[in-house]
């Protein structure tokens, strides 16, 4: 019984070496992976410290100078890395996935998170560089990615731009600061009355920061990108501008697509999924026409044809319709037809009545039955007699 006791202690004793040398073997694994990856985060806190210091030599020390000359117009509160994953590529190389955070000084009052993709060297004694600093796949551009940041601040804007003249973006700076009181006016004050306008050097600009194809954006002026229903933790939202199209209007044109799209940024936390798109723009171009003394044949010409012609909708666009890869005509009447429902609430129930059906359609939360109910609480009608209301009213404005 001595003999083989002792024989399945020397078993038990050969299994706990072998697992302690194989958990040494897995643990010494790890650590150096570990401590490849602290290294570099270390690194990225470097780097970041150095961008809100503006510190030049200290941002150099890290790698890849050229990004910082880039974005250094930037007026940031915050910059921050954060190393999400770290990939080996041999002996010397690596490819970092990393989180990028920022906040925009006066601006953003949540940061800014985006993905990138950095390619970093070992060298120097362990040391490591970055060489490359790109957006990650499937990610739209920053700014800066496109070339040198220039910076104007308005009144209630901030104009940033790449590719363009100081004179230029002080141009839609006047522009801004005059569609932010407008827009007050008219929605009320609940909401930033700043704006932050991105100005690309072109049409491909544009897609690059939207992470979109250009093809979808030919001939659109202006888009608005943000949070829907955008809490306190949101970000601001960031005005687009395709620098192509925009320059082919006239300064009443320029101002009623900033006006329009200031409207898109204040009414963000009323909008929803429940907003169907012949409210959300049709209120946005509501707001940007008016003060102008636009009269409806003017402000919706193509709708203004297909009326004379006998071709009155149906029915209130769909937000099929509101696509802008397709029909540049039926693009167009969509959101006059939008406009004219806007504007049709206004002259009959009052403006207050349309901003207060708004955001009852908006505090919905889904869209089945949103704007139905809103309509009977706030208009006091149905879908129904809203629509046929509608039908009526483009035949006395556009007849």
């Amino acid at each position: 019984m001595a003999g083989r006791r002792r024989a399945w202690w020397g078993v038990a004793l050969w299994l706990l070496v072998g697992a302690l040398v194989s958990l040494v073997a897995c643990g010494g694994g790890r650590s150096a992976t570990d401590t490849a990856s602290a290294d570099v985060q270390r690194l990225l806190d470097r780097r970041a410290a150095a961008v809100l210091a503006a510190d030049v030599p200290a941002y150099a020390r890290t790698g890849a100078p050229a990004e910082f000359t880039r974005l250094r117009a930037l007026p940031l509160a915050a910059w921050s890395y954060r190393l999400t994953a770290l990939h080996r590529i041999d002996g010397h190389g690596a490819t970092a996935d990393v989180e990028l955070s920022y906040r925009v000084e006066g601006i953003d009052k949540a940061p800014v998170r985006v993905g990138r993709t950095l390619s970093l060297t070992e060298r120097d004694g362990g040391q490591w560089y970055v060489d490359d600093d790109r957006p990650a796949r499937k990610t739209g551009q920053q700014l800066w990615d496109q070339g040198t940041v220039r910076a104007v601040r308005g009144a209630h804007s901030l104009v940033l731009g790449v590719g363009q003249s100081p004179e230029s973006l002080r141009r839609y700076a006047g522009l801004a600061d005059r569609a932010v009181p407008a827009v007050t006016e008219a929605w009320g004050g609940a909401w930033t009355k700043r704006v932050v306008v991105l100005v690309p050097k072109s049409l491909a600009g544009m897609a690059g920061l939207l992470g979109s194809p250009a093809s979808g954006y030919r001939g659109i002026a202006a888009v608005t990108t943000g949070e829907t229903g955008g809490s306190v933790k949101a970000p601001a939202d960031r005005i687009i501008v395709n620098p192509e199209a925009y320059s082919v209007l006239g300064d009443f044109g320029k101002q009623v697509v900033l006006t329009h799209e200031t409207t898109h940024v204040a009414t963000r936390t009323a909008t929803s999924a429940a907003t169907p798109l012949w409210l959300s723009e049709g209120y946005a171009d509501w707001v940007g026409y008016r003060s102008t003394g636009r009269t409806a044949v003017q402000a919706a010409p193509e709708l203004a044809l297909a009326v004379a012609s006998g071709d009155v909708p149906e029915a209130l666009p769909e937000d099929a319709d509101f696509g802008f890869g397709g029909d540049a005509a039926k693009l167009a009447r969509a959101y006059e037809g939008g406009w004219l429902a806007c504007r049709m609430v206004a002259d009959r129930w009052g403006e207050v009545r349309l901003g207060e059906f708004y955001r009852a359609v908006g505090a919905h939360g889904k869209r089945a039955g949103a704007v139905e109910e809103a309509l009977a609480e706030v208009l006091g009608t149905t879908p129904g007699e809203f629509t046929g209301r509608w039908r009526e009213y483009l035949r006395a404005q556009l007849g």
